[in-house]
This record gives structure tokens, C-alpha cells and sequence, in this order.
């Protein structure tokens, strides 16, 4: 296990100041602020009659012919886990903690459904609302899409470290202070070894107070020896401005936070039905609206990545990333994971079912897409190395970069992305080409848990 050092790359005092400055922060407090999620989810798909397979498994990839889809064993077999899980590394003994907003009643519906129709075990699943939550309406947009949110994170964590126990830490709002009391919480009580966080905003956008506490229940959490994952957003080179009319060049947050591994999203392409790894580009979706602010028919869901304004670059990054200028600052995100809904991951979705006027438990699925996808699944994957190295791996930064600087080992543990951009239309096609090594639209590619697993494990 491996401590922090003293604040990895703290906070630039001068970008705190002027952040201070250029805030409404009154006497009084912080200035509220909310994050708001909506993953991006395909019409109901059916299983083919005498078969656990779907149609949308033998789709083409390219969308042609609608959305390809994987269920679980295939993205077990793509990143290399299968091999793992069947000599028995499953996460048993560890603890995923995942993050969201507001609640969503139907979860161990899901669970249950999602594991016998795919032939996983029983979750290990419970729920913790430290400030309450308010009863779940589904008739508002806001908390529908946080219930959605916790379905792909709770159930894709399970598929990929079945035998983990999963504590859903429920913020009792969207707000930026809610959820951070939600995960100082969390932090505090040592409720798990892992926390996966899908969500975020733009880090100028985040309160200067807030911001400053977040970084330190981070740093806190990896002096416990936690390991801390965020999605890295849907919205290319961009976030929503703070006002939430517009895009911006942007980098996210939490995951632009250097005690954090922020995950980026690819397109997967693979096999089907056995999910045999053919290859991935950066998450560009054709068949959907881009996130923000969807004003434009041109637009596309793409990878989110860039460089902070907030944070200097951390001395892990200096050989591996370039370029950020005039804010030459921590580059995001680090590593990548399966983000289209070309390619996306089949889910029981209750919420989703009542969406469509269907029962909540229709044996109808939903191909979900999103780097909110990925943060979950890294975080089982942590979990999993920290069965296989008999403790907590704590903050996995340093050794992933270590780790792709050797060129043999680089090509062993990861799968490099070497194609696509996240460029964004309404911010003037800004954005970052995916290219050799790290990039900032899928980081340093995505995981062949095989043997980067081992490796995290021993490093750490």
C-alpha cells in the first residue's frame, strides 16, 4: 500500500486565488451548485428466443445497423479478466464504494435479474444515505437520471468483481455539497477499498471551498489506502458552463484531482459471441446528441479529456504527457474503458422499463454507454488486484504511468488507443487527437486485466 505524498500536486495558489475572486462565494457559505446525470441508454433490446445472446450482440460495429452490445462475459473476455475471475479472482473479501445522488428503489430488482438472465452470482449489495434522501419520483427528470446512474454503476461493478461487496453511498441531492458529504462520509467511516465516482462538471465551476475540501477528503481517502476512480465526462474537450447554457474547454471534476484516476471512454470493438479483443478507436457516438449542450445536429458524444486549469502536473505525468498550453496543468484522463452506446453494455434497467410503460420487471434490457460506465468497472478491477496483492492498492497513479514507460510492459498491460479526437463543434472543433501513449481522450488505453492486475498488485 502505498501513502500519499505530501499533496501529489496540491492546488496552484494562484489559480485558488483567482477562482476566489471570480466566484459569487458569499460570507455566508459556498455558492450552490448542482451536477446532473443522463446516461446515455438505447431502446429496449430482447433476448433471441432460446438463447442468452441479443440481437444487438451481432451488430456491426461501424452502427449501420443500430448499436452492437456486449453483456458481461464478453467485456470480462475483452480486458482480459475471464481468465482471472475463473482462477478465482472475483474480489472476494473487498469493497466497492460507489457515489451517486438521490436513490433508485429498484436496484436489488436489477441485480437479481441482471444475474440470472447472465449467470452471475448473488451481489453482496447495501445502501447507505447518511443524510437521508428524499422518496424516489420518477416523474423527475433530475432524480431519474441519478436512478439510472446507479443501475449502470451498481450492476457493471458487480460483473466485473462478482464476488465483491458493493456499498452505494446515496447523496441526499445533486448538489456539489451533498455529494461531497456523501463521500467524506464514506471516507471517514472506511467503508470500502474502492470508490468509483461517474459523474462531474467543469473544475471552474466547482465552488473554490468545495473544491478545496474535496482534495482534502481525497487525500485523506488515500492515506486509508483507498483507491479513487471518476469518469472523465461525455462531452469531449468541453463541460457544460457554470450557467449550464453552454460548452466550454474544460477539464472535469473529480477526476481532474491528482489523488484520482480519471477514466476516459473508447469505442470497443469485439468478437462476437466469445468477446475476443479486435480493437478500440476513442469514443466518438454517431447514433446519439453530444452532452453539452446539444444544440447542434452535427455533434457528437465523444471522450472527455484535457488539461486542468486547478491542478500543476503531477511528477508521475511529466515523462508521458505533453502539451496543455498556456495551462500546461494535470492532463486527464489516465486510463479508458468502454463508453459507446455502439458498443455499450446491457443492463436491467427498472427505471429505464417504466420510462417505456413496461413492468419495472420486464425481461427487457438496455444498451448503456458513457465514461460513467467505465469508472465502475476500474474500480472492480482495483478491487480485484487488491484480492490478488492481499491489501488495499491505494492510489494507482504513479504505477500506471511507471508502468506504460516500459515499452514491453506498456504493450502487456494495456491496449493503446491510437485513433479518434474529442473535438467539440461549439467551442470551435477544440479538442485532443488520440495518439502512441497517453493522449488526452483516452489516457493510456484501456486495461488487459491479465496482466496489468498482477502488476498493480506487486507495484503497490
Amino acid at each position: 500500500m502505498r501513502r500519499r505524498a505530501a499533496l501529489v500536486a496540491g492546488l496552484l495558489a494562484a489559480a485558488v486565488a483567482a477562482l476566489v475572486a471570480a466566484s459569487a462565494t458569499s460570507a455566508a457559505g459556498t455558492t450552490p451548485h448542482g451536477i446532473f446525470v443522463k446516461p446515455e441508454i438505447s431502446t429496449p433490446q430482447y433476448l433471441t428466443p432460446g438463447a442468452v445472446h441479443f440481437g444487438c450482440q451481432s451488430r456491426p460495429i461501424d452502427g449501420s445497423k443500430g448499436p452492437r452490445c456486449y453483456q458481461p462475459a464478453q467485456i470480462q473476455t475483452a480486458y482480459g479478466y475471464s481468465g482471472l475471475l475463473a482462477s478465482g479472482v472475483n474480489g472476494s473479501g473487498r469493497t466497492i464504494v460507489i457515489v451517486d445522488a438521490y436513490s433508485n428503489p429498484y436496484i436489488p430488482q436489477d441485480l437479481q435479474i441482471q444475474d440470472q438472465t447472465f449467470g452471475l452470482p448473488a451481489a453482496n449489495y447495501t445502501t447507505v444515505a447518511p443524510q437521508g434522501v428524499p422518496t424516489f419520483d420518477p416523474s423527475d427528470p433530475n432524480q431519474v437520471g441519478w436512478a439510472e446512474e446507479i443501475t449502470l454503476d451498481v450492476l457493471w461493478a458487480h460483473a466485473m468483481a462478482p464476488a465483491a461487496n458493493i456499498v452505494l453511498v446515496e447523496a441526499k441531492s445533486n448538489q456539489d455539497a451533498d455529494i461531497l458529504a456523501a463521500t467524506k462520509y464514506a471516507v471517514d467511516n472506511n467503508l470500502g477499498d474502492v470508490i468509483s465516482q461517474s459523474f462531474g462538471e467543469a473544475e471552474t465551476c466547482v465552488d473554490p471551498t468545495i473544491l478545496t475540501q474535496e482534495h482534502t477528503v481525497f487525500g485523506n481517502a488515500t492515506d486509508k489506502g483507498m483507491t479513487l476512480f471518476a469518469s472523465s465526462g461525455d462531452s469531449g474537450s468541453s463541460q457544460f458552463s457554470c450557467d449550464g447554457n453552454s460548452a466550454i474547454l474544460a477539464a472535469s471534476s473529480p477526476a481532474s484531482d491528482p489523488y484520482v484516476t480519471g477514466v476516459g471512454g473508447t469505442t470497443l470493438n469485439a468478437n462476437d459471441p466469445d468477446g475476443a479483443y479486435i480493437g478500440e478507436t476513442a469514443w466518438t457516438e454517431p447514433l446519439f446528441g453530444c452532452n453539452p449542450p446539444a444544440i447542434d445536429p452535427n455533434d457528437v458524444n465523444c471522450s472527455g479529456g484535457g488539461y486542468s486549469t486547478i491542478y500543476s502536473r503531477p511528477s508521475w505525468q511529466a515523462s508521458m504527457v505533453k502539451g496543455g498550453q498556456p495551462h500546461p496543468g494535470r492532463g486527464v484522463p489516465d486510463v479508458a474503458y468502454d463508453a459507446g452506446v455502439n458498443g455499450g453494455v446491457l443492463t436491467h434497467c427498472s427505471v429505464c422499463n417504466l420510462l417505456f410503460g413496461l413492468p419495472t420487471n420486464a425481461a427487457v434490457f438496455f444498451i448503456f454507454g458513457g465514461t460513467s460506465a467505465g469508472s465502475p468497472q476500474w474500480a472492480a478491477l482495483a478491487a480485484d488486484a487488491d484480492q490478488i496483492a492481499g491489501h488495499r492498492i491505494g492510489n494507482i497513479n504513479q504505477s500506471l504511468y511507471q508502468l506504460a514507460q516500459a515499452p514491453p510492459k506498456y504493450s502487456a498491460d494495456f491496449h493503446d488507443v491510437t485513433t479518434g479526437n474529442n473535438d467539440v463543434v461549439e467551442i470551435n472543433n477544440q479538442g485532443y487527437n488520440a495518439g502512441t501513449g497517453w493522449d488526452a481522450v483516452t489516457g493510456l488505453g484501456t486495461p488487459n486485466a491479465a496482466n496489468l492486475l498482477p502488476a498493480l498488485a506487486k507495484k503497490n
